[in-house]
């Protein structure tokens, strides 16, 4: 990364997650380790919607908005991801 760009892109933060879970997955089950990233989307997704009001009672009222605002993103991202793994579902098993 250049010094004019110290801010990390969207896919270098992507590649770290995916590395540290890769990681974990090697002392663990996959499927612990997906339990935990989603545990972990949940808690700082509750975190970034709970920074953008002022009082609890806005938190409550925004609850149901940020629920679905966040499920059909990942259901978005979930159905991009596996669409490309489909399509290179040979190339991906051959790793």
């Amino acid at each position: 990364m250049s010094e004019n760009s110290p801010e990390k892109t969207f896919q270098e933060r992507v590649d770290e997650f995916v590395a540290i879970a890769n990681q974990q997955a090697a002392e663990s089950t996959v499927d612990d380790v997906n339990t935990s990233i989603l545990f972990s989307a949940a808690r700082f997704n509750a975190f970034s919607v709970a920074r953008s009001v002022e009082t609890a009672d806005n938190l409550q009222a925004e609850k149901q908005a940020a629920i679905e605002f966040f499920t059909q993103r990942y259901a978005e991202m979930l159905n991009q991801n596996l669409e490309e793994y489909i399509a290179r579902f040979d190339s991906y098993q051959q790793k």
